[in-house]
């Protein structure tokens, strides 16, 4: 394998560590974030779900009134028949439908006075909520822009890295990038290793045999650890060598 593939395919690697250290610090930012929404969307909700018990609770107070009028309407016109009753059997069956008709009334308007009570304390408690939703809102509107920017500048972070990785694989064979895929999509974060000086793999430090020492040496054909399974590169040479 030459000498240029092994320092692709080294690169590459440092990358994608990059590339998955600035993931982890962008879902910690939007783990953050989430978790510093939490007082304001509690408000909310509830905030919501009292605007609706209010809503409701119009709607059914406007309904009694509604079936309130009609009573009224009845109990007159059931007051204009019974001027005109012509005998007591008549008289008897006015009276009783009124006596029905009032008691119902009645009742109608005793819950809608206990409905527009309700709906009263409501209100005053729905202003309570209101006002803690615009105070969360507030305290949240700083911690929220900070974790914003903070999330933006490792986006803009990975977009970078990203562009940087296309470039690095470009310039690996096919054979190669099988391999460092197949690895890094098995959740391997080493990929290839050098002979150490002792012939041992720089990843799990197993002896390779002396032939296929040589043969890596030599700078031929991918060779992978048969222990470990990473592409082992020659030793790495110092400056001074």
């Amino acid at each position: 394998m030459s000498q240029e593939t092994v320092v692709s395919l080294k690169e590459l690697q440092k990358v994608d560590d990059e590339i998955r250290q600035v993931r982890e610090r962008i879902e910690d930012v939007e783990e953050r974030l989430a978790e510093a929404e939490v007082p304001l969307l509690e408000a909310e909700e509830t905030a919501k779900a009292t605007r609706d018990r209010l809503s409701q609770m119009k709607l059914d107070e406007r309904k009694l009134e509604s079936s309130a009028d009609e009573k009224r309407a009845r109990i007159k016109k059931l007051d204009e028949r019974m001027t005109k009753v012509q005998n007591l059997r008549e008289e008897v069956a006015v009276r009783a439908e009124l006596d029905i008709v009032r008691r119902a009334m009645e009742a109608d308007e005793q819950e809608a006075l206990g409905l527009l009570d309700q709906i009263r304390r409501t209100e005053v408690s729905l202003d309570e909520l209101e006002a803690s939703v615009a105070e969360a809102r507030a305290e949240l509107g700083p911690q929220r822009e900070e974790l914003e920017s903070e999330r933006a500048r490792e986006q803009a972070q990975l977009g970078k890295l990203e562009d940087r990785r296309e470039e690095w694989v470009e310039q690996i064979g096919d054979g190669e990038r099988k391999v460092y895929e197949s690895f890094r999509a098995s959740g391997r974060r080493v990929v290839i290793a050098h002979l150490l000086e002792d012939g041992a793999c720089g990843n799990c430090f197993g002896m390779i045999p002396l032939q296929v020492q040589n043969e890596i040496r030599g700078g031929g054909e991918m060779i992978r650890c048969e222990a470990c399974g990473v592409i082992v590169a020659a030793p790495e040479t110092s400056p001074e060598s």
